[in-house]
């Protein structure tokens, strides 16, 4: 199940008045929104509006009807097939293809954290005045605040990215209060115009800006963290009711690039200062232009809120297409440490060797990259909500599927020509054959992957398409065959529950068993010296596994003992294959976390080098 820990643990199904159904399907669009204000497209915002003012509004308008319908498609995905993007391209292309999909999702989730660290850092250092590469080392102290929010249930981490959220809007709209922008000329601004070449290639960053590939995957899994009855009328109120709360998230997230926009219009535009596009520039002139210091320190607080809130959701993503695309499952603290180490290493690289002042290029870079990928992600989505063999009644309507294409095409333009113009730059530049080789192989082989994933459902015909198998296929049990052991090892620690092991050990056998008692001597002497120490704890140690044995064999059974020296974990393996047990009787403390650090894992380290079962007592 995608998101496995919260599938499914918010209940629909209970019966209540239409505001409370309302409230309960309200939550995965607001994660998805933060995407949309995230600090990737503040540079983008705040160029529109110092250099034309008002007149790029209606772009931000039109993105934002996009990316509704986008979202819609993924929510719809993961409501009706119960799939999100991930698991539904697993099932559907050649594991080639679907390696290369989950590669370009793994760069597009490590460009987008790439920005959200940079934004946030840039935050704390306008608030504190910490030297950037200080900042950017800061942020990695939220890594484990995932971790907390998911233990807290998915409603409070909705809760928590919902307050994030406000503290952004409340911002700006003081803000907004503060400049006193002229409402007149503001409505103006949503009339379709483009002044000239400069405005379009703004315009272009807009578009190409606000639908981020990672957000498609996880509004996809979000949605079925919400239990819904099956049948095709509760589908349908689902689908009303998360349409609803993707139309109210997004254009909460479209009032705030407006609102960034009127304000570089109002600030910057009007008094003449027109070329404003960096986030410290932006933080240093609004004081002397709004009359107070408050204005610069709202811009830096809504800018750490921003990037943490948008961080969060990214490592969720970066869960979803792991676990989609490779069914691999990994320890939440861990993928959230390595996302966040992708994103800060090259940020502190840039900044110790090319200065602060290339954070913006490092920025722009991070924009390019997520353009890069976003075709990847809308064809396929694109083509299985599509697909009525699949969706059933629940695919979408002929109209919805030409407008879906259609903003595809516009939005997959729009981002090649921004590469396009990107690498235009680049190859402008003399030297560099190694890096541009390399930029023309790999255009070539992200055209090949487009062409391929734009016409596969037409070279797979017919096909049936496999359905994702979490479990292998239930087959027939013929015969059960009891296994008879020969020779069974016993980890002893000589601790309390040394009886308790044995009787466990002795419960496995029969007449025919021979018993091996193991213990590894970790002393001092024994570390330094091994099997040649001969101090007190190695005597003693040897006294008592004599004396086990001499009880053992007075029971009629038959048993060898053998010690080890040094290291518990290589010493039991050693010893176990030496002897050729074919069972290992082991206990197990119940350590977890911090104290495995501690004591170390030794269960977890030997059964991982054994090929024989593994019985592991809880002591």
């Amino acid at each position: 199940m995608s998101l496995s820990e919260v599938h499914g643990s918010i209940d629909t199904t209970r019966q209540s008045r239409w505001w409370k159904q309302l409230f309960v399907f309200f939550g995965p669009a607001y994660l998805i929104s933060v995407g949309y204000m995230d600090p990737g497209n503040w540079a983008t915002d705040l160029a529109g509006g110092s250099r034309f003012g008002y007149q790029l509004i209606w772009v931000l308008l039109m993105s934002n009807l996009m990316a509704i319908l986008l979202q819609n498609l993924s929510a719809r995905l993961g409501i009706v097939r119960g799939r999100d993007l991930a698991q539904a391209n697993r099932e559907t292309y050649p594991k080639a293809i679907n390696i290369s999909l989950y590669v370009l999702a793994e760069i597009a989730i490590a460009a987008c954290d790439l920005a959200e660290v940079l934004g946030m850092a840039i935050g704390i250092q306008l608030l504190t005045g910490l030297p950037l590469v200080y900042a950017v080392s800061v942020t990695v102290l939220d890594t484990f605040l995932l971790l907390f929010l998911q233990r807290l249930g998915m409603r409070k981490m909705e809760a928590f990215i919902l307050g994030l959220i406000a503290i952004v809007a409340i911002s700006f709209l003081i803000e907004i209060i503060l400049a006193r922008p002229n409402i007149k000329e503001v409505v103006t601004g949503f009339v379709p115009h483009l002044p000239n070449k400069e405005a379009l290639y703004i315009a272009i960053g807009i578009i190409g800006a606000t639908v981020m590939p990672h957000n498609l995957y996880l509004h996809s899994a979000l949605v079925q963290t919400r239990k819904i009855l099956p049948g095709s009328e509760n589908i349908k109120r689902a689908l009303k009711l998360n349409f609803l709360d993707s139309a109210i998230a997004l254009n909460l997230a479209f009032l705030v690039n407006a609102a960034i926009l009127i304000l570089a219009a109002a600030v910057f535009f009007k008094h003449g200062k027109t070329d404003v596009a960096q986030l410290k520039e932006a933080y240093q002139l609004l004081p002397s232009q709004l009359g107070t210091k408050m204005a610069s320190t709202l811009f830096a607080i809504a800018l750490i809120a921003a990037g943490q809130s948008s961080t969060i959701t990214g490592t969720l993503a970066g869960q979803i297409v792991m676990e989609g695309y490779l069914q691999l499952r990994i320890n939440p603290w861990l993928r959230r440490l390595i996302t966040r180490l992708l994103a800060i290493i090259p940020s502190i690289i840039v900044i110790l060797y090319f200065g602060e002042e290339e954070v913006d290029s490092l920025l722009v870079l991070s924009q390019v990259i997520l353009s890069v990928q976003l075709a990847f992600a809308i064809i396929p989505l694109i083509h299985f909500v599509s697909d009525k063999k699949a969706m059933g009644q629940f695919s979408i309507k002929k109209t919805i599927k030409t407008l879906a294409w259609i903003v595809a095409s516009v939005l997959i333009y729009l981002n090649i020509k921004l590469v396009q113009e990107e690498m235009v730059a680049f190859f402008s530049i003399p030297g560099n054959i190694f890096w541009k080789s390399v930029i023309i192989a790999g255009c070539l082989f992200l055209l090949f992957l487009l062409l391929y994933i734009l016409f596969h459902p037409l070279m797979s015909g017919k096909k049936e398409k496999a359905s994702i198998q979490v479990h292998a296929q239930a087959q027939k049990i013929k015969s059960l065959k009891i296994p008879a052991f020969s020779r069974i090892a016993v980890a002893l620690d000589f601790g309390e529950h040394d009886e308790k092991l044995l009787e466990y050990a002795i419960g496995q056998g029969n007449a025919g068993t021979g018993y091996l008692l193991i213990h590894v001597v970790e002393s001092a002497p024994a570390r330094m010296l091994g099997g040649e120490s001969d101090d007190f704890e190695t005597r003693n140690d040897r006294d008592r596994l004599d004396y086990y044995k001499q009880q053992m064999e007075e029971k009629g059974l038959s048993v060898t003992v053998k010690l080890g020296y040094k290291n518990r974990k290589k010493e039991l393996v050693r010893i176990i294959k030496e002897e050729h047990a074919d069972l290992l009787v082991i206990g197990a403390h119940g350590h977890s976390g911090f104290k495995d650090f501690i004591f170390g894992e030794t269960v977890n380290s030997v059964r991982h080098e054994l090929k024989i079962p593994v019985l592991i007592v809880n002591l």
